[in-house]
């Protein structure tokens, strides 16, 4: 049998990405939940509906975004484009997969800045406040469960928890995941041996990645202009960030209420709650938080402040994805990067520890609040309850009452 022209190919190919994008574009409007809801609806149409790939090579690709810093999700999306198409199809796809998320999380920020601005009620959102709190302690709980295996892992969570609460500094979170990866890098004697190749490195997306970064600290200082610094502060802690959305709140947080008062501490918990209903990535908060820290700015102020801190909490993760899947078969062999990963998780539980701890805090003196907090709990626990039902119903009732 003859073999189809080049012409005849690449139709074929440009007919298939499209399905492909559409995929996308369905996954990006219904997946809510976080990473891990994320991958078992990537494994349902990427692999049991589309065969676009096995499931040992999604598992494979999630395990690589793992244990690199940006979100988990969302690169495993990426890195699934980059494998069917090459890097045009990958950033195509993260922009589909971000955008439904990223839209309403920036019209909930001019919302709120409206509803502030004509002095109108927020007692409606006074339910989803200590809701959000409840989704960060289920969160801490099972990031915990999953990464705290031994003595070591169990006396890094509670050292980050410890530094985390005490020292409320920006400085101090990706000190505090060097430290935990450090740590367990030096007992990387247990880990299994594996036949070794030496690395083959295409440094391209890397020096995009570190020059991108030195850039805007750069511009950022001799400017002063806040578009600039709100792009370097999201872009560095979308360099600095492990475990998700989760991980990132603590961060955040610490930035933009504790530190530079970009945003009060209920309008914080009010947008948390709030991207626990949106689809898509846990990391669209950041539109949400862009948007309100250049409130006074306009309209054309506040969708530049989103997607300033878009374009900085996403491009990392993208920049580095691209340079490290070229030689990962590679480097998940050397067993010190594989034994680093258990402090690294480690540290990141008791980050988010320290966060639900710092959020729960004010309101542990109000009943009402903790009785939200422990019901919202026990439903994510014991139910099966979609989270963006929970903040639905948070909100109605905050409205009727």
């Amino acid at each position: 049998m003859m073999r189809p022209s080049l012409p005849y190919i690449q139709p074929v190919r440009k007919i298939r990405y499209v399905i492909f994008l559409k995929d996308v574009l369905i996954l990006a409007l219904t997946t809510f939940g976080g990473p891990q809801v994320h991958l078992a609806m990537l494994f349902d149409r990427f692999v049991q509906k589309r065969r676009y790939l096995t499931e040992a090579d999604l598992m494979e690709l999630n395990a690589l975004c793992q244990i690199l810093p940006g979100p988990t999700s969302t690169q495993t999306i990426t890195a699934v484009a980059f494998k069917i198409g090459g890097p045009n199809l990958a950033y195509i796809t993260l922009l589909i997969w971000i955008l439904p998320g990223v839209s309403i999380m920036t019209a909930a920020g001019m919302g709120m800045y409206y509803l502030e601005q004509r002095h109108l009620s927020l007692d409606f959102a006074r339910f989803v406040q200590p809701m959000a709190v409840g989704f960060l302690i289920v969160a801490g709980y099972r990031i915990g469960q999953k990464v705290i295996k031994n003595k070591i892992s169990l006396v890094l969570a509670l050292l980050a928890t410890m530094v985390a609460y005490l020292f409320r500094s920006p400085v101090m979170t990706p000190l505090v995941i060097v430290v935990g990866g450090l740590t367990t890098a030096l007992t990387y004697a247990k880990q299994e041996r594996m036949d070794k190749k030496p690395l083959q490195v295409q440094w391209a997306n890397f020096f995009l990645w570190f020059g991108v970064f030195l850039a805007a600290a750069g511009v950022g200082a001799l400017t002063q202009s806040l578009p600039v610094r709100l792009f370097e502060n999201f872009y560095r802690n979308g360099s600095l960030v492990f475990g998700g959305g989760q991980v990132l709140t603590p961060m955040l947080y610490n930035e933009f209420v504790a530190f530079k008062h970009y945003l009060s501490r209920e309008e914080f918990l009010s947008g948390l709650a709030l991207v626990q209903a949106v689809p898509g990535p846990v990391f669209a908060f950041s539109s949400y938080i862009g948007t309100l820290a250049m409130r006074h700015e306009g309209i054309s102020g506040q969708l530049w402040g989103s997607f300033v801190s878009t374009a900085g909490i996403f491009l990392p993760g993208t920049f580095l994805i691209f340079f490290v899947y070229r030689f990962w078969e590679q480097l998940k062999r050397y067993r010190v990067v594989r034994a680093s990963l258990d402090g690294i998780n480690a540290a990141s539980s008791g980050l988010t520890a320290a966060a639900a701890i710092i959020l729960f805090q004010p309101m542990a003196p109000h009943w009402p609040s903790v009785v939200v907090v422990l019901v919202t709990i026990g439903l994510l626990l014991y139910t099966r309850i979609p989270p963006y039902f929970l903040i639905l119903g948070g909100l109605v009732v905050g409205i009727v009452f």
